[in-house]
């Protein structure tokens, strides 16, 4: 009874991340969603198109069932998991994360949560694996890098949110003095240490 519960709570929550994460690209111009936000470049579309490689490959190769269209290089030197190429457009990226998800659901319906698999790139003793440990790992990257796309968003133009109805109208001004209350506690003065 357990299992079930797990494997379907599990699989509820990949499916609401993923679409937080998709979410943070709407209303933005090519140029947002594509361009470098941080000093070591980190991009929203390229959060998509890593987070739809990371899945297709654990919930593909991992189980013996690899993904039914070519994938980028693994973690390649030049990052470019990481990024929209010149040639690669937005509909393809978020295309390719949502035809991942469907093979990754497809994954997880057939298999149950004890399936075992193998993760050829983690070391031993860890390699051997199953379905509940690759759930529990894949939901861990895409709720760490929707995080990562909240922040990059709000830094962009204010939107935050895990999902659109829970949007609301910016008050630039209660941001301003609920930042500026931050600040001040953060400034000289503030208690520091045990």
């Amino acid at each position: 009874m357990i299992d079930g519960f797990a494997k379907d709570h599990l699989h509820g929550r990949l499916r609401r991340d993923r679409e937080a994460l998709l979410w943070k690209l709407d209303g933005l111009s090519e140029y947002d969603a594509r361009r470098p936000l941080t000093a070591t470049g980190t991009n929203l579309l390229g959060l998509v198109k890593h987070v739809a490689t990371v899945e297709a490959r654990y919930f593909g190769e991992v189980f013996g069932r690899p993904s039914p269209e070519p994938l980028p290089l693994w973690q390649d030197a030049d990052g470019s998991d990481l990024w929209a190429a010149e040639g690669e457009t937005r509909d393809q990226i978020t295309g390719f994360y949502r035809r991942t998800w469907e093979h990754s659901d497809a994954t997880i319906d057939v298999l149950s949560i004890d399936a075992p698999g193998r993760i050829p790139w983690w070391p031993e003793p860890y390699a051997d694996t199953n379905l509940f440990a690759v759930l529990v790992h894949v939901l861990g990257e895409t709720v760490r890098h929707a995080g990562h796309a909240d922040i990059l968003r709000e830094g962009l133009d204010g939107r935050t949110g895990l999902r659109p109805e829970h949007e609301r109208e910016i008050d630039e001004e209660a941001r301003a003095a609920y930042r500026a209350k931050v600040e001040r506690a953060a400034g000289p003065g503030a208690p520091v240490g045990p």
